[in-house]
């Protein structure tokens, strides 16, 4: 077991050199690639209500893919995180400007005195960050387990989706019972449906 985990601190150590290794202009280029096939993808342009995150750190700024979901007359879902209770919720947002605020985990969530709470049955799509992945749906996130716990409670039929750079992608994830997978992993370079 704590092989597993050290393992894992690896896998984000080296995603975090490799990523902060990027130009600016690399960056760019590789976020347009992924954002391009996002926007074309069937089960994105078919969902209604879509559950998204805001950035931390290393992973590559989500804001504008939030505001041109809007754009698109979704229904957009931040999660809010409660590092106590080690939950989430999940809150309606109408801007990305006007409705989001430090959250204590260091990334940008819905203010709870401008946003509502939705229901987890709602959502049609969600996206689940991480910070390594494989092609059979395997994901490493931060460690803090919040989406280990969330993905489980999402409907059957929720399409449970990850957006990464190409070389977030390795051969294996290692992984643990209560990991959870993911069923689609896009790129900047290709679409990766679980195996």
């Amino acid at each position: 077991m704590d092989e597993i985990k050290e393992r894992k601190q690896e896998i984000r150590d080296e995603m975090v050199k490799t990523i902060n290794g990027y130009t600016d202009k690399e960056r760019a280029e590789k976020i347009e690639m992924l954002e391009d096939r996002l926007f074309g993808f069937a089960n994105f342009q078919e969902a209604h209500i879509t559950l998204l995150s805001v950035h931390r750190g290393h992973e590559f700024d989500t804001r504008n893919i939030i505001k041109k979901t809007l754009k698109f007359s979704k229904i957009v879902i931040l999660p809010a995180f409660n590092p106590e209770k080690s939950d989430i919720k999940l809150m309606k947002i109408d801007s990305v400007e006007r409705d989001l605020i430090d959250g204590p985990l260091g990334n940008l969530e819905p203010d709870p005195s401008r946003c509502k709470v939705v229901p987890i049955d709602c959502i049609d799509i969600a996206f689940i960050p991480g910070v390594a992945f494989d092609e059979k749906g395997g994901r490493i996130g931060t460690g803090h387990g919040f989406y280990d716990r969330f993905v489980p409670k999402l409907p059957v039929t929720t399409r449970k989706i990850s957006l990464a750079f190409e070389e977030q992608i390795i051969q294996q994830v290692p992984m643990e019972s209560h990991d959870k997978y993911v069923d689609i992993i896009i790129t900047d370079k290709r679409i990766i449906y679980k195996i």
